[in-house]
């Protein structure tokens, strides 16, 4: 029989953070600084809202957008919180912001066309501009400026095949954040090159320098940018799989269809869970946001300052949930470093390189996950080093 797999799909490497997840799942007493997963469980009150929905039969398709009252609800939120303005009819509530990368780039791509990703970041963006049939082009960013994109650096990447430029923050895996006068310094890069912005603020709530602000909320650039957000990480909803996507009306038209024809919509169960955690999430008596992002603040400081306490250079993040801490210090590459913590000291980290070859002497530390496992973790990766130097 001939091949019958895609050669995209054959040639794609798999997840670098799933690797090391399987592993810990397996491994009796070990530690998890790997998957970014809040630790928070979903609100009851978000919980109730699905369990209702429920009980009152609500199990059948909705329309492909989604539920008018959430995306009404969608709209209020992006403009009261981050001052950016898409109508709910140029909002999809998708499967996840997963789903929203996808159909963006799906939508956009044509073969050949240069997608220019911030390195390091998640490491799904490559392989789903790759799968659209784009072309994903790394724009270094370095830990000297904090991993922001700069009009220099830019710049320098640019081709005349350039369609549209990834921009991810704050940042996973870095806890880099960009201004609202770092955004504006590439702007002006964008619009001289005629750019499409994806940006993926699915951590716009976990900002720790004060209100997140984002580059569609700037003059000229909500009608070339496609705005990515969700409920996974700010509201503890991973598992609902529900996020969103507001795109200038070309681009939207193109993902409606891609999304029609792929997904249908997403569970009505989750959506009207998010429409409870939308309108109930920043009052005045139910602030589990605010607190989770402060309980997250507290884990960063005591992480990071544990790290460089004890050489592993990281600067302290200023959003997401992850310190990306340089082991250049120890001999040692971030994969060699992962592969022997875990496997001395049952500690799992994600080696830098998951996130793009500029994170090769890097390690990807979550702090997802309770003070009491963080404190152990710090115990066991200070022994570890300790046992290094000794031999």
């Amino acid at each position: 029989m001939r091949n019958f797999v895609n050669k995209k799909a054959a040639a794609l490497q798999p997840s670098g953070i799933r690797k090391f997840f399987d592993i810990v799942q397996k491994m009796d007493g070990a530690i998890s600084l790997g998957v970014g997963e809040p630790d928070f469980v979903t609100p009851w009150n978000v919980r109730d809202a699905a369990i209702r929905s429920l009980r009152r039969g609500y199990t059948q398709y909705t329309g492909n957008r989604g539920l008018p009252e959430l995306r009404i609800f969608i709209q209020r939120y992006l403009k009261e919180r981050f001052d950016v303005d898409y109508p709910p009819e140029r909002t999809i509530v998708t499967v996840g912001a997963s789903e929203a990368i996808d159909l963006s780039l799906r939508a956009i791509c044509d073969e050949g066309d240069e997608i220019l990703v911030p390195e390091p970041s998640y490491v799904s963006y490559f392989p789903a501009v790759t799968l659209a049939g784009g072309t994903p082009v790394a724009v270094k960013c370095s830990a000297e400026n904090d991993f922001i994109l700069t009009p220099e650096v830019l710049k320098s990447v640019i081709t005349p095949r350039t369609k549209a430029l990834i921009l991810p923050y704050p940042n996973n895996p870095t806890g880099a954040v960009m201004t609202r006068e770092q955004l504006e310094k590439i702007v002006p890069v964008i619009l001289e090159h005629d750019l499409l912005v994806i940006t993926d603020e699915i951590y716009a709530e976990l900002t720790y320098t004060g209100k997140h602000f984002s580059i569609a909320s700037l003059p000229k650039m909500a009608e070339r940018t496609v705005y990515i957000g969700g409920f996974s990480k700010a509201f503890a909803m991973t598992g609902w799989r529900v996020g969103f996507v507001c795109a200038p009306k070309e681009v939207d038209e193109a993902m409606f269809k891609i999304h029609q024809y792929t997904i249908l919509c997403a569970p009505q169960m989750s959506q009207r869970a998010a429409i409870c955690a939308l309108k109930e999430g920043f009052t005045d008596n139910f602030s589990t946001v605010e607190e989770m992002r402060g309980e997250y603040f507290r884990r960063g400081r005591f992480l990071a300052g544990s790290l460089n306490d004890m050489g592993l250079k990281c600067f302290l993040p200023k959003g997401a949930f992850y310190v990306f801490a340089s082991v250049e210090s120890t001999g040692m590459d971030g994969e060699e470093f992962a592969n022997r913590l875990l496997s001395e000291q049952k500690v799992a980290v994600v080696p830098g390189s998951a996130f793009g070859a500029g994170g090769k002497n890097f390690v990807r530390c979550s702090y997802a996950t309770s003070m009491q496992q963080l404190t152990e973790a710090v115990m066991r990766i200070q022994e570890f080093l300790s046992s290094c130097k000794n031999r």
